[in-house]
């Protein structure tokens, strides 16, 4: 009887201590989880950023061969400026969207102009405008990996007891979905309507 008495006893004072523990451990995963999504986050920004200083020198070469294109270089311009002043992946993902489609449209221009296609300049940014973007669809991937485990994490029975409460709160995945922008619409809430059709 004394073994059971003291065995409950134990129980009672050991279980709260146990319980502090754990939540101690959850905050700390969901904080190291947030940090991922933040180190992954500033690998896409610097995919972006290596883009976005290409693109001065791809319009000083095009600009060469292609003087009466102003619209099309106001735009170029426009897109670059808004996506270097976009903060949060949201914004990021619209002005992202908007710079690869007035990007294509300066690439789209060589194809009128002969001279241009074969500079090697021109050939070479082009080149390394192909690996950026490849290094770029890299990092987004990681980072959407990231912030689906972070996702998960904070909307996971006992996480989502405490996760809001402390301040975690789910993250937008950075999807360039370059059709929507082409549409005029926005990636990310088209991906959250469904497409219902009769």
């Amino acid at each position: 009887m004394g073994t059971i008495l003291l065995l409950f006893t134990v129980s009672i004072f050991l279980t709260p201590l146990l319980i502090a523990v754990y939540f101690v451990y959850l905050y700390n995963s969901l904080v190291r989880k947030r940090q991922l999504v933040r180190e992954a986050w500033s690998g896409v920004e610097v995919q972006l950023k290596r883009r976005a200083d290409l693109i001065p020198s791809l319009v000083e070469i095009v600009k060469g061969y292609a003087k009466h294109e102003k619209e099309i270089f106001e735009k170029l311009a426009e897109a670059r400026s808004k996506s270097l002043s976009a903060e949060s992946p949201r914004e990021k993902v619209r002005a992202e969207g908007e710079l690869t489609k007035a990007l294509k449209s300066v690439i789209a221009l060589s194809e009128s102009y002969p001279d241009l296609k074969a500079n090697r300049n021109f050939l070479e940014l082009q080149k390394t405008l192909a690996e950026v973007e490849d290094e770029l669809q890299l990092a987004r991937r990681y980072y959407n990996a990231t912030v689906r485990e972070y996702n998960a994490a904070i909307e996971s029975f006992p996480a989502v007891l405490i996760a809001r409460k402390v301040g975690f709160t789910p993250e937008d995945y950075f999807d360039l979905d370059v059709a929507a922008f082409e549409e005029g619409g926005d990636a990310l809430e088209q991906r959250r309507k469904p497409d219902v059709r009769f």
